[in-house]
């Protein structure tokens, strides 16, 4: 028998340090859930939803790499837990553990469409494209309690500003109404995470989000009504699921899908540690296999934060993983490309009296 069996229902397997308290905080459960996942005990810690008060919403991007201007995120924390989840570090900054607490503790902003309205009527903002879930997914499953995207949509469409979204929750097709209004206009494009095509897979780094099955049919029904849909086949981890991407990106583009992007795994900050005890519990017979071959693809590290290369990584291995996108692209998307959203309507003073001047 294990000694140390993975908690079912939740991605990462511990809490790690914070790296900013030099003394470790004993946080108390008082709430318990039982949700069975195939069959088997879940994590017992209920999720808590804690209301936080920004000031600001919207956030301007300064990596070089990222490829956005600006992004605003309604929640932090995910229960979705991924367990590469780059936005887990993200975490401490608020008092908490990138591990267990990242899916336990979400932090909500009900004021988010109030913040972003507020911008958007501002004389000096200028329209850029905003993306939703810069850093955690505006549609994990706290979104079906708070409906914030789907206020910060409405509030979007009002003054016609565009907007992109990047989630991998089918949730979204709750929203399919205001979306559809938004692409009349190409005012919105949205980019679904598909990781894999096996549930197995699927169950163990992304144990909370949509199946594999309802991501497809989202963007399915995403295209057959006009919105522009990208595919995230991020990340690429080796070993893991470095053998899909052509048989990932047929899927997709088979499913409507214009455009595919990737990056290869890194695990930046305390995701490293994270990674290595989730993969010794759930995938002992190739761990040392994977994680060798993560760090071949950042220079005999776990990771790396140079811009440019961090994303998409160098070596023998990083090669071949890029190549085989740069195939599936000329293979199965040729003569398909994402429009660039509209920036010219947006409508700064809609609800004041100055636009009649």
């Amino acid at each position: 028998m294990n000694p140390n069996p993975a908690i079912k229902g939740r991605g990462a397997q511990l809490n790690t340090p914070n790296r900013f308290f030099e003394l470790s905080h004993e946080m108390r459960d008082d709430f318990l859930e039982y949700c069975a996942i195939e069959g088997e005990e879940a994590d017992k810690n209920k999720t808590l939803y804690l209301e936080v008060f920004p000031k600001t919403i919207v956030n301007k991007v300064d990596s070089p790499d990222v490829g956005m201007m600006y992004s605003m995120n309604m929640y932090q924390g995910c229960e979705h837990g991924c367990i590469y989840c780059y936005a887990r570090n993200s975490h401490e900054f608020w008092g908490y553990s990138a591990g267990l607490d990242f899916e336990r503790r979400i932090l909500v902003k009900k004021e988010a469409p109030k913040l972003l309205e507020e911008l958007l009527k501002k004389k000096s903002w200028q329209a850029h494209p905003i993306v939703m879930s810069g850093n955690t997914d505006c549609y994990q499953p706290a979104e079906q309690k708070f409906k914030i995207t789907r206020h910060c949509l409405e509030v979007f469409l009002k003054y016609k500003h565009p907007v992109a979204i990047i989630t991998k929750n089918a949730l979204i097709l709750r929203d399919l109404d205001v979306l559809k209004e938004l692409a009349k206009d190409n005012l919105i494009n949205v980019n679904v995470s598909i990781t894999s095509l096996s549930e197995d897979t699927r169950r163990v780094l992304e144990p909370r989000t949509a199946t594999i099955k309802k991501r497809l049919e989202t963007v399915k029904i995403l295209s057959e009504n006009g919105i522009p849909v990208n595919v995230m086949l991020a990340p690429i981890i080796p070993s893991i699921n470095s053998h899909e991407i052509l048989p990932l990106a047929k899927t997709v583009s088979e499913a409507g899908a214009l455009s595919i992007a990737h990056t290869i795994v890194r695990l930046n900050g305390a995701i490293g540690e994270i990674f290595t005890d989730w993969i010794k519990k759930t995938m002992p017979d190739r761990a040392d296999k994977v994680l060798h071959q993560i760090e071949s693809c950042h220079g005999g590290n776990l990771n790396d934060s140079r811009f440019g290369t961090r994303m998409r990584g160098e070596g023998e291995i990083a090669k071949q993983i890029n190549d085989l996108v740069k195939l599936a692209r000329l293979k199965y998307f040729k003569g398909k490309s994402m429009p660039k959203l509209n920036t010219t309507l947006h409508e700064p003073y809609k609800d004041g009296q100055l636009k009649f001047f």
